[in-house]
């Protein structure tokens, strides 16, 4: 089985940054695609950013040029770096994967159990 855990959240200023990480564990074989999505309290979880085994991205509109999501294939790790924070960006961020493990190896969706980032002054 694979584990995502994802670290960094915390409360910030508006205007400010902050950069998630989320580190894939277990007996993985590949990853297909990592993500990250978020949920306002009250609110749907949506889809913030995705990036794919050969490197292409997709952002959703309300962060694009704020956000970049980024990997580092040799350690199983993803992050997502968040400048130009705004109170709307509050919510908890979850990592995602799609990933390749186990014997025999097989794909699977996991998800993090999530960090709450807080936009406030």
């Amino acid at each position: 089985q694979v584990q995502l855990v994802e670290s960094g959240g915390g409360l910030v200023q508006p205007g400010g940054s902050l950069r998630l990480s989320c580190a894939a564990s277990g007996s993985i074989v590949s990853i297909n695609a990592m993500d990250w999505h978020r949920q306002p309290p009250g609110k749907e979880r949506e889809m913030v950013a995705a990036i794919r085994s050969g490197g292409s991205t997709n952002y959703a509109d309300s962060v694009k040029g704020r956000f970049t999501i980024s990997r580092d294939s040799a350690k199983n790790m993803v992050y997502l770096q968040m400048n130009s924070l705004k109170p709307e960006d509050t919510a908890v961020y979850y990592c995602h994967g799609q990933i390749v493990a186990g014997r025999p190896a097989y794909t699977g969706s996991y998800w993090g159990e999530g960090t709450l980032v807080t936009v406030s002054s």
